[in-house]
């Protein structure tokens, strides 16, 4: 693909402006309404029903308000014949699946029971925690191989541009109160290995420019970097948000929120590895001599007759 010649540092401060706005309200709505836990985390009781013959699933709610079950959850479940329930219910009494059941059998509509499910709160609190460890685990690992690998700046880039993205999909979240369960989890830790192949591939394409360009300043050897890699960034991002577009549209409630996640992952990520990382290492004034390679000892003997 021909090498455009966009000034994508001309924008830097717009972009940051816009970054920190929205960071800002995803810290305040996480702060003031939290998110959404789902049953995974929250705790209750989980049922599954077939009917005979197709069913709305509001009435089926409304059902269940009127009998007292508030925070209820009903989605289809494969096809239209089969209903998944969620019930936010802490006791732990193995009688909510059998209530419900007799709840909905008193609508005249032929009903088989398939399975009931009881997730406790103290289970929940335990999946809770561990994903969140395992978050920040795979955050500090990326800290120290980045650092490693490129240099202590690129890695301060790295982890901002991820915990950056993470922020705010918890916030979008949040906001639109959407459930988080343990598959959204699993979409923000396969965000994070998204967004950090995009961050290591800008990465280490300013940093070959550092080394090999001698004339132009470090904002033009940046967006000279950035222009190099935008056609396969835009290639690579297009083809993922087909396949999440459609397990969006076609897969169904039960993996409707992990495709979500990582869709808001990929645009949020792609925007990040341009435009955090860059800003980063800008304001941290990375310069060539940051990235210039060592000469071994006695190199400048070599060359005296």
């Amino acid at each position: 693909m021909k090498i455009s010649n966009l000034k994508f540092m001309k924008y830097r401060r717009l972009a940051s402006a816009i970054s920190i706005s929205i960071f800002l309200i995803s810290i305040l709505s996480l702060s003031l309404r939290g998110i959404s836990l789902g049953l995974d985390f929250s705790g209750g009781t989980l049922i599954e029903v077939s009917y005979s013959s197709p069913v709305s699933l509001e009435s089926i709610r409304e059902d269940l308000e009127t009998n007292g079950y508030l925070d209820s959850q009903v989605v289809n479940f494969g096809t239209n014949l089969d209903v998944l329930i969620k019930v936010a219910d802490q006791s732990g009494n193995s009688s909510v699946g059998e209530d419900i059941f007799n709840i909905l059998s008193n609508e005249g509509v032929p009903i088989n029971l398939k399975r009931v499910e009881f997730v406790g709160p103290q289970v929940g609190d335990e999946l809770r925690d561990q994903g969140g460890l395992g978050m920040l685990i795979a955050l500090f690992m990326i800290l120290m191989y980045v650092a490693f690998r490129f240099q202590y700046k690129f890695a301060l880039g790295a982890v901002a541009a991820l915990g950056h993205d993470v922020v705010i999909i918890l916030g979008i979240f949040s906001i639109f109160s959407w459930d988080f369960d343990l598959t959204v989890l699993a979409a923000l830790l396969a965000v994070i290995g998204y967004s950090l192949n995009d961050t290591i591939v800008v990465s280490d394409r300013i940093r070959e420019n550092f080394r090999t360009e001698r004339v132009l300043d470090p904002e033009d050897l940046v967006d000279l970097s950035l222009n190099q890699i935008l056609g396969r960034t835009i290639v690579t991002s297009f083809t993922t948000l087909l396949v999440l577009f459609a397990l969006f549209i076609f897969g169904g409630e039960l993996i409707r929120g992990f495709s979500l996640a990582l869709i808001l992952g990929v645009i949020i990520g792609t925007y990040s590895s341009i435009y955090v990382v860059a800003n980063m290492l800008m304001s941290l004034n990375l310069s060539k001599e940051d990235l210039a390679v060592p000469e071994p000892e006695g190199a400048e003997f070599e060359n005296l007759p």
